[in-house]
């Protein structure tokens, strides 16, 4: 193809966030509107290379291929398959709601003794993050992969440390102190993963002499590259360690609460339904696509640590007092189904955690973005302080309704689809460990009913009674949104043929097949048949 769609694409944004950061400083709402511009811009060329996107062809299309560093095997290598497609799809379309949803959350603070907040710099930064997302999805060179994994870091750490939630029980000070220690902590957390995966990287180039992910997994498939058992198993677990960081899989989790907890709605919804899908979709392309032995012999430790992550995870988030909390603690179960469906090594089960990336973002982001406009109205995080919100803000609490509902993946929404094709896809292949992580289905009932109870209905508490409904702006962040939850728990056939060849490819590269069961159903005799009819 002549056209660099894919570079486009991750261009689109990058330069939009430049372009936003030079707006003068008193035209914050022109910085507002371009941000959004360039953010739908990107969404129309993610739509285009979907459409582009062959299920049925090669299992990398629109690729791009040039010399970058060539003393060091470096090149700049892009591709997709269905799963990088349909995870493009998924940033490009939560980053304008993104921006909708924090319209105001950088615009100065009257209380404050500094009059103006970097507006600018705020809605630069999530375009910015935007960018590294989209190209590590598109990487198909490790090095270039691994520089924009490590570098989304930086503005996120911004983001985080410099624009938290204006919703703290504490002083300006204690405030400011929470924000960065939780922007510190996520990126120590992070770069820690960083520099183990670097170590790897270059072991890695030191077995394969390049970091091309097709011609490394080529090199295996034909007999041509023979890493050592020990050597492939060392290198798997530098990768692994990163992703899991990132992802985040139990007990690498502990930066995600605070981080969301500190964040704004919005910059939560970035994390959690954004940056953290690079960890899991890496699992999927470099640790099963560059060693595959490798992935099969570390299979029962990290189901194990799957196990764990989703049902610590409920547990926590039933005990939570904070809102945006428990929304990270449910957040933390859900990436143990992905995790647990990747690492199953059956069709059903790495469709069903690549459905679940795409669900959980949507979900995540109805449900975080409402409790983020619930929370902006009343200013606190803590349950106890809502109660009856039903009777006055019918419109909000419906949402939040919905949005809990898809969260504990209720039947018609549409993370219930990518839920029930990880259990069985697990099922199928390891029972047990499947009828454990079917208890995270019960906890998520509990705590996400529970949560609506406590916040929505029962008695009107004095300070909720003003408190005014959805706006118009607010209603067309979330409508969409929870009309992509329903319209994909109807029909999600429009992402499993897309997804289902890239699945079939993974299971190729690990040699696996789908196990076959136990029972057998017997053929009639044909003659029987001719009977019966």
């Amino acid at each position: 193809m002549s056209f660099p769609l894919l570079t486009v694409t991750a261009a689109v944004p990058a330069v939009g966030a430049i372009l936003t950061a030079a707006v003068p400083a008193a035209r914050r709402t022109a910085a507002k509107w371009l941000a959004l511009l360039f953010s739908v811009a990107t969404l129309a060329l993610a739509v285009l290379v979907a459409v582009r996107f062959d299920p049925g062809g090669d299992r990398y299309q629109l690729t791009e291929s040039h010399a970058w560093i060539a003393d060091f095997g470096v090149r700049y290598e892009l591709g997709v398959d269905g799963i990088g497609v349909v995870l493009i799809a998924l940033t490009a379309l939560l980053i304008p709601f993104v921006i909708a949803a924090g319209w105001h959350d950088a615009d100065p603070l009257e209380t404050s003794s500094s009059r103006w907040r970097p507006t600018q710099g705020f809605f630069a930064l999530i375009l910015l993050v935007e960018a590294m997302v989209i190209i590590s999805f598109e990487a198909t060179d490790v090095f270039l992969f691994y520089i924009f994994f490590e570098a989304m870091l930086i503005p996120m750490y911004f983001l985080i440390g410099g624009f938290g939630d204006r919703a703290h029980s504490g002083s300006d000070e204690n405030a400011a102190a929470q924000r960065s220690y939780a922007a510190v902590k996520f990126l120590l957390y992070n770069l820690v993963g960083g520099l183990i995966m670097l170590a790897a990287v270059i072991g890695l180039y030191v077995v394969a002499g390049n970091f091309s992910l097709q011609e490394i997994t080529a090199a295996r498939a034909a007999g041509t590259l023979d890493m050592a058992t020990n050597t492939e198993r060392m290198l798997f677990l530098g990768f692994f360690f990163a992703f899991a960081v990132k992802a985040p899989l139990w007990p690498l989790h502990t930066w995600l609460p605070n981080a969301m907890g500190e964040a704004t709605a919005p910059v939560a919804v970035l994390i959690t339904a954004v940056v953290d899908k690079v960890g899991t979709f890496a699992m999927l392309r470099f640790c099963l696509g560059l060693f595959p032995e490798a992935s099969k012999w570390a299979t029962p430790v990290i189901l194990v640590l799957a196990l764990i992550s989703i049902v610590y995870g409920a547990l926590v988030a039933v005990g939570q007092r904070d809102i945006k909390r428990l929304v990270a603690y449910a957040s933390i179960s859900h990436f143990g189904f992905i995790i647990l469906g990747i690492f199953a090594m059956t069709s059903q089960g790495q469709s069903g955690a690549t459905l679940y990336m795409v669900n959980h973002g949507l979900s995540t982001a109805a449900l975080m973005l409402v409790a983020g406009f619930l929370i902006s109205r009343r200013g606190s995080r803590l349950i106890a302080d809502y109660g009856g919100v039903q009777k006055v803000a019918p419109v909000l609490a419906g949402t939040f309704l919905i949005g809990g509902l898809a969260t504990l993946s209720l039947p018609g929404l549409a993370p219930f689809v990518s839920e029930f094709l990880v259990l069985v896809g697990t099922f199928a292949r390891y029972p047990v460990v499947g009828i454990i992580a079917t208890f995270g289905i019960v906890l998520a009932a509990l705590y996400t009913l529970v949560l609506y109870q406590r916040t929505m209905t029962g008695p009107l508490k004095e300070e909720v009674r003003t408190m005014p409904d959805l706006r118009l702006r607010e209603v067309l962040v979330v409508a969409p949104l929870i009309a992509l939850l329903i319209g994909l728990g109807v029909y999600p056939k429009v992402l499993t043929d897309i997804v289902n060849p890239a699945v079939k490819h993974t299971m190729s590269d690990v040699k696996q097949t789908d196990p076959k069961p136990e029972v057998a159903v017997e053929a009639k005799p044909a003659n029987e048949s001719e009977g019966a009819k």
